[in-house]
């Protein structure tokens, strides 16, 4: 390995282009006689050197050109891109950094052995997008990627890149592609305890509520609530806790009627923390009892607390006073007059 200690003592010593031919000539005899650990060795030096000399142009040449190679190993090109991924966010400026990125995507396109890589450069590539104002260019990049297809990524990497996609599908105001995305995450994996799966239920439910918002669906909004309120660290949180009942109860009452419906009703009325949010109790049970409403009389014991609190009850974004809002008081309304009519 004479030959390689030399190389790499040329470059620090300015000649970088003859190192890498010396470099290219091993890693011809390593590849050639099938010796994975050599020519991964080869390979990850060919791009440490480029990066330690600041010749971004030939990192990115050299990352092409031996990814290209006859009869390349797979296990030498996974470490030669791993070692290259490295650099991203060491480069001087966004369009060396954006090259380098493109340079990463192009070589590890089809090649299932660095999916994961492919994925988190693809997931850069939209961040530096988004951070850009082009929410429409980072969501269709985002979405090429299919990692609920990687068998090589674990659970938690696929359920935070597929919400990736749902959020900046939101952004972009694609609900149904967002739709179509949310069905790829299987409920059953918040059913962990583990603090981090928690919070990615939280993040979850979060998308899911600004979804079926937009679509009006307030009884899977309240669904969505409930899953919130169950959730041990919103438990543990009083004002988080009352905050996800209200919203849940609230968005009950906004339902139309249906036996799904009358049934959440009956069981959130069972919950014990309804005693620590009077008025809201109330409102439920007015719901639940075969008597008729009179809009007026509704609007004079609960709007102030439903629009803008009461002391030590701090009010909900359920009835704010934008757009969203007005349109959600008016269909209570129209659920108050349906009632028992």
């Amino acid at each position: 390995m004479r030959k390689f200690h030399n190389a790499k003592k040329m470059a620090k010593e300015g000649a970088l282009l003859e190192a890498l031919d010396i470099l290219l000539s091993l890693e011809k005899q390593t590849r050639s006689a099938a010796d994975m650990h050599s020519t991964a060795k080869i390979l990850v030096a060919i791009v440490k050197l480029c990066f330690q000399q600041n010749n971004w142009t030939a990192l990115n040449e050299h990352i092409l050109l031996m990814s290209k190679r006859k009869s390349q190993l797979k296990q030498a090109i996974t470490k030669m891109i791993q070692e290259a991924c490295s650099y991203v966010e060491e480069t001087p400026n966004m369009e060396v950094k954006l090259k380098l990125i493109d340079t990463l995507i192009t070589v590890t396109a089809g090649k299932i052995y660095v999916e994961i890589e492919r994925a988190r450069l693809t997931h850069k590539l939209a961040t530096i997008k988004e951070k850009e104002g082009k929410i429409s260019e980072a969501a269709n990049i985002l979405q090429e990627l299919q990692v609920e297809t990687f068998g090589s990524m674990d659970k938690k990497e696929k359920v935070e890149f597929i919400m990736e996609q749902m959020r900046l599908c939101l952004a972009h105001r694609d609900y149904i592609r967002t739709s179509i995305i949310s069905k790829k995450i299987s409920t059953k994996y918040f059913e962990d305890s583990n603090d981090e799966v928690q919070k990615l239920k939280l993040r979850y439910y979060k998308l899911m509520i600004e979804l079926d918002l937009h679509e009006g669906a307030y009884l899977s909004v309240a669904k969505y609530y409930k899953a919130v309120y169950d959730t041990p660290s919103i438990q543990e949180d009083e004002a988080k806790r009352n905050e996800a009942l209200k919203c849940m109860i609230l968005y009950l009452v906004l339902a139309p009627h249906d036996n799904e419906q009358s049934d959440m009703i009956h069981r959130v009325k069972e919950e014990k923390n309804m005693e620590k949010i009077p008025r809201y109790k109330d409102l439920l049970t007015c719901f639940t009892t075969p008597e008729v409403m009179l809009w007026s009389q509704l609007c004079e014991i609960y709007e102030p607390t439903l629009k803008t609190g009461q002391p030590e009850d701090t009010p909900t974004d359920v009835f704010t006073a934008d757009e969203a809002g007005v349109k959600r008081w008016a269909d209570l309304k129209i659920r108050v007059i349906e009632h028992v009519s």
